[in-house]
């Protein structure tokens, strides 16, 4: 796929109504286009997003583009556009948890605020739970967060480390809490 490609899905997102969406967040929901085809566009497991065999260096292109990846129930992922949707190759999960936030509210008490590595923020709870995801042969399986659009992320060895530090053993599990729920961490 050319950079023009790139470029015309770039423009399709900014058309009629981009103003009055959540900035980040189109309605993919809304939008169910025949496939197009599979475009030369792989998220590798560290993270890094390549297209043609190169990697994607602008930050903003690779935010864009996360913002338009749904998996669908087939078990792949696409990128989506009120008019086209491309399948891509992801490895592992297409996002990572690259830091958060911990804190306590009056409200809710315990909250864990997740950051992706496109920067897109998301409270731990039932929308967005942390979960152990299956991954055979695997000792120590890291945790990942449910998104949006049937996507997760897998938190990055950084966040993991701090995730470890703030759990706490509750009747024989150990695990976070956050916005009234306890996620066990192993």
């Amino acid at each position: 796929m050319s950079e023009e490609r790139l470029e015309r899905i770039s423009e399709q997102l900014g058309g009629e109504g981009a103003e009055s969406r959540a900035p980040g967040r189109p309605p993919l929901h809304l939008w169910h286009p025949e496939l197009s085809g599979e475009i030369d566009i792989r998220i590798q497991r560290d993270g890094s997003w390549w297209h043609e065999g190169e990697p994607i260096r602008r930050a903003s292109l690779v935010q864009l583009f996360a913002s338009i990846l749904r998996r669908e129930a087939d078990g792949e992922y696409y990128l989506v556009t009120p008019v086209e949707k491309w399948r891509i190759q992801v490895e592992g999960f297409p996002l990572q948890i690259v830091d958060f936030d911990a804190g306590e509210s009056a409200e809710n008490g315990s909250f864990i605020t997740v950051i992706t590595n496109t920067g897109q923020r998301y409270l731990l709870g039932r929308d967005y739970p942390l979960f152990l995801p299956d991954s055979p042969g695997a000792d120590n399986a890291v945790p990942a967060v449910g998104l949006d659009h049937g996507l997760a992320a897998v938190l990055n060895r950084a966040a993991w480390y701090r995730l470890v530090e703030v759990a706490e053993d509750r009747e024989g599990q150990t695990g976070v809490e956050s916005d009234g729920l306890f996620f066990p961490i192993s």
